[in-house]
């Protein structure tokens, strides 16, 4: 008998052809984060495995956040042996009362008991060594587990995971981190569909100050927590922002230096090998996040622009920032390049036509090359992400 943690996994199952290459890409996953904590996995008949972790439930917060992963539930391997089954499901329901549920599944099909012959036979054993509980096969209170398989594993405790698709399985993707709420949800949007991010962050000294970068590499170490690490780009912004504030309009201010972003971003997206850009922009929640003003944007890059957030409002972003714990440090007062030369009446329905024009007075080129040259890269690695 052996304390294992059982990984179920959802969404992976509907790969058909494909599942074996997500099958290992959430394998490799999971063992990056156990391997700290001394624990062995395996792949074996539809379940990833655990075992040997130093520390259950340190293993169990890990794994339940890797993209890809159901639920989890801490288990007993034991032979399969009915007589050991039976006796090791009784003794872990003797801190519980109140109702049960026996669920069988033999996927060994020479087991010589059916799976409900298995829950009957269990169940039975369980009632007689415990009298606080009884049977409810509607709505239990309590689910015991046992799955015959290459071994047998019993379980009662079921605790869900973040789900998703594997971290790797969806390409790369770069995104435009502010210090704000919604771009680390987005962030997380993309990454549990499979995306492998880096993170583009504007800074405009001496407008904005270490305290705002700080705050920024915590919600990118936040971030890189499910990936293992992440490569984060610092972009000086200052002399592109003062170019636009003094030769351009200004109402149309923030959706030029938008679209100066974009251009940078999408250089250095390049450069990671990304192939989209991921934004935390909701439809029409400020002046240049309107239809039009996001069509102007759009225009100077060459890739696609994914938007997660585009039809949630503020309450459905702050509820994920919450659970992804990007919150509280998202709120933190320290301003962002965003909110520096703000127009006091920003245009809110631009045409696109008119753009070339309105930035024929900037040399675009030089600009973009010059903040793309001065780019700081940091590496946070696992060892700043644990």
């Amino acid at each position: 008998m052996r304390q294992v943690l059982l990984v179920r996994y959802g969404e992976v199952f509907l790969k058909g052809a494909n599942r074996p290459h997500f099958l290992k890409v959430l394998t490799d996953n999971v063992k990056r984060v156990v391997k700290p904590l001394g624990g062995h996995v395996w792949l074996s008949d539809s379940r990833v495995y655990v075992s040997g972790a130093e520390d259950m439930q340190a293993c169990i917060d890990r794994v339940r956040r890797v993209f890809g992963v159901y639920s989890v539930s801490p288990a007993v391997e034991v032979e399969k042996d009915f007589e050991v089954i039976a006796a090791e499901c009784v003794k872990l329901m003797q801190p519980y009362s109140g109702t049960f549920k026996v669920f069988g599944k033999r996927s060994d099909k020479h087991f010589p008991m059916n799976s409900m012959e298995i829950g009957m036979e269990v169940g039975h054993r369980v009632l007689e060594a415990n009298p606080n509980l009884k049977v409810d096969v509607h709505h239990p209170q309590h689910r015991l587990m046992v799955e015959i398989r290459d071994m047998a594993y019993l379980c009662v405790e079921e605790i869900k995971a973040v789900g998703g698709l594997p971290m790797g399985s969806g390409g790369k993707a770069a995104l435009l981190l502010s210090g704000g709420i919604d771009s680390p949800v987005a962030g997380y949007q993309l990454m549990k569909r499979g995306a492998k991010l880096c993170a583009i962050h504007f800074q405009s000294p001496p407008y904005t100050g270490e305290l705002a970068k700080d705050k920024v590499m915590q919600l990118a170490k936040k971030l890189a927590w499910y990936m293992g690490g992440m490569r984060v780009y610092l972009v000086p912004f200052t002399k592109c922002q003062l170019e636009i504030h003094e030769k351009c309009p200004e109402e149309l201010g923030t959706l030029i230096t938008r679209r100066f972003m974009m251009r940078i971003a999408e250089k250095l997206a390049r450069d990671f090998g990304a192939q989209a850009l991921i934004t935390g922009e909701s439809l029409g929640q400020v002046a240049s996040q309107t239809m039009e003003a996001l069509v102007c944007t759009d225009a100077v890059v060459n890739m696609p622009v994914f938007r997660p957030l585009i039809g949630m409002d503020k309450n459905e972003v702050t509820d994920i920032a919450v659970k992804i714990d990007t919150f509280e440090t998202s709120i933190l007062p320290y301003e962002d390049c965003c909110t520096v030369f703000t127009p006091r009446h920003p245009v809110t329905k631009p045409k696109l036509e008119t753009m070339p024009k309105v930035e024929s007075k900037l040399d675009v080129d030089a600009l973009v090359d010059e903040a793309v040259a001065n780019t700081e890269v940091v590496i946070l690695g696992p060892e700043d992400v644990e």
